[in-house]
C-alpha cells in the first residue's frame, strides 16, 4: 500500500481532476462574493483551492502531493469547523503562500519574449485564483504585518526549491550570485524605503506621492503595485527568458514571489475593491513586462550575439531541458 501511495506521489500531476476541483473551488468563491448560496462556500472553496494548490506544489517539486494535499484539506476543515480568528489567519498565510511559490514553479523556460510574457500571465493567473481562497479563509489581519509575513515566507519557500534545482549555491556562478545580490539590494530598497516613507516621510513629501496614487486611481481606476512592477515581474520574465539557456535562471525566478505573492493577498485589503484590486495587478504586469522586455534586450545585447539572423540562431539552440509544466522538475 505504501508503495502505491509513493508511486502515486511521484507520477504526474492529474491534470483533468486537478482542473475539476480547481473549477468547482472558484465556483463556490465566486458564489459567497456575489453573494449566491449558503454562507459556508467560501470557506469550502477556500479549502478546496488549498488542497489542489498544495497537492500541486508537491507534485511540481518532486514530494508527496496525496500527503500535503490531504493535510493541507485536514487543516481547512479543522479551521472552518473551530472558526477561530487565529487559524482563520494561519490559514490564509498558508494559502497565500503555497500559492506564490506554485505560481513560479509552475512555469516554463521562454526562448522568446513573447513566451515570457505567457508564463507571466499564467504565474498571475494562478495567483488570482489563490487571492479568491486566500480572502476566502476571512483572515483577521493587520495589513501591512499580514504583506510582510507572507512575502518573507514565500521568499523562503522560493529560494529553498530553487537551491535544489540549481544544485547548491555552486551552481550560481559568478553571473547568477551577482543577479541573486543585485535583486535581493533591489528588494530590500523598495521595502525599506515604503517602510520609512511610512514612518517618518516628510507630510510635503508624502502629499506629493499620494497625489500620483490618487491621480492615478481617479483617472485609470487604479494604481500598480510596485513591488510588483518593479521586480516581480521583471524579474520573472528574466529568469523564465534565462532558464531557456542557463539553471541560474531559477535564481532569478525565485523573485517572481515578489509579483505572485501581492497578488494573491491583493484582495485582503478592506479597502481596495475587486475591480481596482484586478487593475492593479493588470497594470503591475504591464509595467513589469516593459521593464522586463529591457532587462532582457540588455542581457541579449551584452552577452547574446550580433544581428538578427545571428539571434533567431541563438533562440533555435536555446534548448536547456526541463520538464513539462505537469510532470516534477525533481
Amino acid at each position: 500500500m505504501a508503495d502505491a501511495v509513493a508511486r502515486l506521489g511521484s507520477s504526474r500531476i492529474p491534470v483533468g481532476f486537478w482542473g475539476l476541483f480547481v473549477l468547482a473551488g472558484v465556483g463556490l468563491l465566486v458564489a459567497a462574493m456575489v453573494p449566491v448560496g449558503p454562507d459556508w462556500f467560501a470557506g469550502v472553496g477556500a479549502v478546496t483551492i488549498a488542497g489542489t494548490y498544495s497537492w500541486a506544489l508537491a507534485a511540481r517539486t518532486g514530494g508527496r502531493p496525496v500527503v500535503f494535499g490531504s493535510l493541507a484539506v485536514v487543516i481547512g476543515a479543522v479551521v472552518l469547523v473551530l472558526d477561530e480568528d487565529s487559524l482563520r489567519t494561519g490559514a490564509a498565510v498558508m494559502t497565500c503562500v503555497v500559492t506564490s511559490v506554485l505560481a513560479v514553479m509552475a512555469t516554463v523556460p521562454a526562448v522568446r519574449f513573447i513566451h515570457a510574457v505567457r508564463e507571466c500571465v499564467v504565474a498571475v493567473l494562478l495567483s488570482g485564483v489563490g487571492a479568491l481562497a486566500t480572502v476566502g479563509f476571512e483572515p483577521a489581519i493587520t495589513l501591512a504585518r499580514f504583506e510582510y509575513a507572507t512575502l518573507a515566507l514565500a521568499l523562503v519557500g522560493a529560494f529553498g526549491v530553487v537551491y535544489r534545482l540549481g544544485a547548491g549555491l555552486h551552481g550560481l556562478g559568478r553571473r547568477g550570485l551577482l543577479t541573486v545580490l543585485v535583486g535581493g539590494f533591489l528588494l530590500a530598497a523598495i521595502l525599506a524605503y515604503a517602510e520609512v516613507l511610512r514612518r517618518y516621510g516628510t507630510p510635503s513629501l508624502v502629499t506629493s506621492l499620494l497625489d500620483g496614487v490618487v491621480w492615478s486611481r481617479e483617472h485609470l481606476g487604479a494604481f500598480p503595485r510596485p513591488i510588483e512592477a518593479l521586480v516581480g515581474i521583471p524579474a520573472l520574465a528574466w529568469g523564465c527568458h534565462m532558464r531557456a539557456r542557463r539553471r541560474q535562471g531559477w535564481w532569478v525566478c525565485a523573485f517572481g514571489v515578489t509579483a505572485s505573492t501581492p497578488v494573491a493577498n491583493a484582495l485582503v485589503n478592506p479597502s481596495t475593491s475587486l475591480s481596482e484590486a484586478t487593475l492593479s495587478v493588470v497594470y503591475g504586469v504591464v509595467v513589469g513586462l516593459a521593464l522586463g522586455f529591457v532587462v532582457i534586450r540588455l542581457d541579449l545585447a551584452l552577452t547574446g550575439p550580433r544581428g538578427r539572423r545571428s539571434r533567431r540562431a541563438e533562440e533555435a539552440a536555446a534548448a536547456r531541458p526541463e520538464p513539462s509544466r505537469t510532470t516534477a522538475l525533481l
